[in-house]
């Protein structure tokens, strides 16, 4: 098959079907080109080695790829932030059309909603069916994250967002709560897979316990890990008000803070004002480096606002933390939650609730280090079986599949 990957996030920007996606496709004989923006995300700067230009083409890995002009942002303006997903929408759609290989079938990335516009530009001017790939649900997630409050935008984005669905030749969802949700909203159940998300498992996975002579900071603590963006959404509020607490209650614990996000700058003064000297803020790093970090944590942290919306959800570094093998506190009720249990991996906590987080963490201090690698194995058995790049690779060639002889 020749198939159109079409993403506004594409590595090097950290991404969960990107690169990795595209390989295994292109290793199972298939033809794969990229469409996609240049790399920003997640601080809103254009990379080293980039410059907007209207377009460029580009080779990683032998994988084609056509880069196309947006206006670079992911700060706290909503104004500037939709500027970025409407700006990239308008370039692909127009400059997309014009440039890319008339496919078999388009694979669509959402978020955001707006990557619908050249999805279905696309669609009809090339007269190719495309898979709507949902790991987002929009507009639930940006009225959620307080990017989006005005009633009728909100409504006028759910309406844009039932049109996408209906000119889809199918939709993929990441979890089955996001199913059940779209369902609700008219879409017919045969019309929609549940495929779950994976990881970057060649990055995740390490079989040491951290690169020779860098520790990170970590030595000699009890690390409680929190990897990935620091936003509204996350609450981390919370998992400050749980270091507080176990500042003297369990001494040895350190919460570590890894990457980036709108609210990092905030967090770290209130640490400072704080004097909270349990908390240890590290740089966004590249995959080659967060294996190494992963596999140094006692526990990987999972957190987000206690909102209905994320019942529904399971976020991307769900997969990464059961990939690394080490045992999980997950702060998300539903879905999250609910995998997290079957697989063994770990503890479940209600979210934004600083005690029962504490109280969950002596839990694990007090279990032996035998007990803990036994969790963390458990997660990783799960993962390999069902969840990983092969297993979801192979669910997503049979819907593309579908989709050409419909």
């Amino acid at each position: 098959m020749r198939i159109l990957l079409l993403t506004q996030w594409f590595d090097p920007e950290p991404t969960v079907k990107g690169l990795l996606f595209a390989r295994e496709l292109a290793a199972r004989g298939h033809d794969v080109e990229v469409l996609t923006g240049f790399p920003n995300y997640p601080g809103g700067d254009v990379y080293p080695g980039y410059r907007i230009r209207p377009w460029v083409r580009e080779q990683i890995d032998g994988i084609s790829i056509l880069r196309v002009a947006l206006y670079p942002s992911h700060d706290k303006s909503g104004f500037r932030r939709a500027l970025n997903y409407v700006s990239f929408a308008i370039s692909a759609a127009v400059i997309g059309t014009a440039l890319v290989r008339k496919p078999d079938v388009m694979y669509v990335y959402s978020p955001p909603a707006t990557i619908g516009f050249p999805a279905v530009a696309l669609g009809i001017l090339r007269r190719v069916p495309f898979v709507y790939d949902i790991c987002d649900l929009w507009p639930d997630t940006v009225a959620v994250s307080g990017m989006l409050s005005s009633p009728l935008a909100l409504r006028l984005l759910d309406r844009w967002c039932k049109f996408v669905y209906r000119r889809a030749r199918h939709i993929v969802v990441v979890s089955p709560g996001f199913k059940q949700q779209l369902v609700c909203r008219g879409v017919p159940p045969d019309k929609i897979d549940m495929i779950y998300n994976w990881c970057d498992e060649n990055a995740v996975c390490c079989t040491g316990l951290g690169a020779p002579g860098k520790d990170f900071g970590l030595q000699g603590r009890f690390n409680v890990v929190f990897a990935g963006t620091m936003g509204f959404a996350q609450a981390l509020d919370t998992v400050l008000g749980a270091a507080r607490m176990c500042a003297e209650a369990l001494p040895s614990v350190q919460f570590v803070f890894v990457g980036g996000g709108i609210e990092l700058a905030r967090l770290r003064q209130q640490v400072e004002n704080e004097h909270l000297r349990n908390v240890r803020f590290l740089p966004r790093m590249p995959m080659s480096e967060i294996g190494n970090l992963l596999a140094l944590a006692d526990a990987l942290l999972v957190h987000l606002k206690d909102d209905p919306l994320f019942r529904i959800t399971i976020p991307s570094k769900t997969q990464a933390y059961l990939a690394a093998g080490r045992p999980m506190l997950m702060g998300v009720r539903g879905d999250a939650a609910d995998l997290v249990r079957r697989s063994g991996a770990g503890l479940v906590f209600q979210p934004e609730d600083a005690d029962e987080l504490c109280s969950s963490i002596r839990q694990l201090l007090n279990m032996s280090p035998q007990e803990r690698e036994e969790m963390g194995r458990r997660g990783q058995a799960y993962y390999h079986e069902h969840l990983s790049s092969a297993a979801g690779t192979s669910r997503f060639e049979q819907v593309f599949a579908r989709c050409i002889v419909q």
